[in-house]
Order: structure tokens, then sequence, then C-alpha cells
């Protein structure tokens, strides 16, 4: 047992270390971080995406649609909850409440080569419809509150009505406003590349393995680039560990994976698709959310102490729930 979950989860630990203790040395600094972030974020995770999501058989989809939308549920499901709350009962600004809510909904499954080890070849389909789920839902959503969030302070100049003479603009400005944060949210590769592939599954066009095979290339790179830059930006910044934080890693790490499983066996499913969603969301927070929160300037510090307690307290929970499942 303690053999399967340090062989699953001793990588991203190694790795997020490494990346610590190379900006401790000065080897990489801030600005490194942010370079290596905008690659994964604009090329590797978009071509991950893309290649892992045209290689899924739609059969297979259609076959573990249970898996799907148990995991959908709570993926999505969760990070409604979170972001309601933080925004309104915490009174955290909208792109604080996206950022602390993606980090306690969506796992690192792209990152991760967690469920490969733990199922072998049939860890493929947690790991594609987990990622469809993140990439097509959550993702989209928390760039698009973060980019509306951002042009807040400008958008308020113009839509309020300071006299009569402006009482009809404000409507047409925050819309024209909306609009283009839209637009350029959907032009993200992050957005578009899995929504492609997923058409591309759904219509039933095969696409050369040559091809999904040259994409993949660079893609694999995205998970071990991404955990060493997130350990870099961690040694840049001063450490917090509040309640939020706290809150957050025990959302992701024990609330969410407990949640699904009860609910599954509530409704009387069995394994292996229980093991398979418990563990798909007892995976531990995605690093893509300090690579958004560096890029926006928004709760960096508590960001990445939020991930790195969910992937260094993933050793102890995600092995609970194998235990669980097994």
């Amino acid at each position: 047992m303690l053999e399967t979950i340090l062989g699953a989860l001793l990588p991203m630990v190694v790795t997020f270390l490494l990346g610590f203790v190379a900006a401790w040395r000065g080897d990489f600094g801030p600005k490194d971080a942010a370079i290596l972030n905008r690659m994964v974020l604009l090329y590797a995770v978009p071509l991950l995406l893309f290649a892992g999501t045209v290689s899924t058989p739609r059969a297979e989809l259609s076959q573990d649609l249970p898996l799907l939308i148990a995991l959908c549920v709570a993926i999505v499901g969760l990070y409604g909850a979170v972001l309601l709350l933080s925004r309104f009962a915490f009174r955290r600004r909208l792109s604080i409440s996206a950022l602390a809510a993606l980090t306690a909904s969506a796992p690192a499954v792209p990152f991760s080569a967690v469920l490969g080890y733990l199922f072998g070849g049939p860890g493929a389909i947690p790991i594609a419809m987990a990622s469809l789920v993140v990439n097509l839902t959550v993702i989209p959503v928390t760039i698009l509150l973060l980019t509306l969030d951002t042009a807040g302070e400008e958008s308020q100049g113009k839509c309020p009505a300071k006299d009569e003479e402006h009482l009809a603009s404000p409507p047409a400005t925050c819309g024209s406003v909306l609009a283009a944060k839209l637009a350029e949210t959907v032009k993200e590769p992050i957005v578009w590349a899995p929504v492609l592939a997923f058409v591309i599954v759904l219509s039933g066009v095969g696409i050369p393995q040559l091809i999904v095979h040259s994409l993949s290339m660079l893609g694999h790179a995205a998970g071990g680039v991404a955990l060493f830059g997130s350990g870099i930006v961690l040694a840049s910044l001063t450490t917090k560990v509040n309640r939020h934080v706290l809150f957050l890693v025990f959302l992701k790490n024990v609330v969410q994976p407990a949640l699904v499983l009860g609910g599954l066996r509530w409704l009387d499913y069995g394994n292996p698709i229980v093991s398979k969603a418990v563990l798909t969301t007892a995976i531990p927070s995605m690093p893509m959310v300090i690579m958004l929160a560096v890029q926006y300037r928004a709760a960096e510090a508590e960001i990445v102490s939020a991930v790195f307690l969910s992937v260094i307290g993933s050793v102890i929970t995600m092995g609970a729930f194998i235990a669980l499942t097994s």
C-alpha cells in the first residue's frame, strides 16, 4: 500500500520541491517562473489536453457515462458552492473567489500520473473525463471571471451614470465589456483546444496517431514544468497558512472525495466506478491555479500555499481513500 501511494504521488512532491530548491539556490527566479508558466498555459497544456482528448474513443465515453456524471457533479458543484461562499460569505474579490473555487474543486488530473499508476490502461478513462469536465467548464469560467475582475475598475468608471446625459449609455458599455472579455476568454488556447478535441471525438473523425504522438511530446512536459514552476513561485513568495488556505485544502483533499464516495455508495454503485471517481477527485489541486494567480496577480501567496499543502497532504489523504475503495 505504501509503495503504491508513494509511487503515485512522490513524483509530484519531488518535482515541486526541486523547483523550490532551484529558486532557493538562485538558479531560477520569479521572471523565469513567469516564462515557464506562459509556455505551459499557451502551448504545453493545450497540446496535452487536445492529444489526450482526441485519443479517447467515443464508445468509451458513452460506456462510462455514470463516471462522467459523477465527476461533473463533484467538480462543477463544488466549484459553484465555493465560489458563492467565498464571494458572498467571506466577502472576497471575484478573482480571488474564482481561484479559490478552482483550487478546491479541480484535481490535477492532466498534470499527474497517479491514475495511470493505480489503474494502468483503464486509468486513461477517468483522466480523459476529468480533463474534459475541468477544461470545458471550470477553467473557462475562472478565466472569464479573472478577466472581468481585472477590468473591474475600468468598467466601474464607464458603467455608472454620473449625470442625466449618460443615463442611456451604461447598459451598452457594460455589455460591450462583458462581450469583449468573453471573446478574450474563448481565444485562450487552454479553452478552445479541449473544446475542439471534444467536437472531433463526438463527430467520429479519426486523427492519425502519428499526429497525436507528435503533439504529445511537448504536452507530456506540462506536468513536470508546471510543478517545477510552482516550486519557484513558492520560494519567491511568503507562505501563507491561514484559515482560508486550510479550508481550501480540506475541501479538496477530504470533502470532495468523501462526498463522491458517500454519494455513489448511497446510489448502490460499486467498483470500478467508485474507486475511479473517488481517487480522481482525491488527486490534489492542479498547479495551473498558481499560474493563473501569477498571471492575474491575485492572491498568489495563498493559492501557492494551498496547492503546496494539498500536494503534500495528499500522501496521507489519498492513501486513506485508496484503502477505503480497495
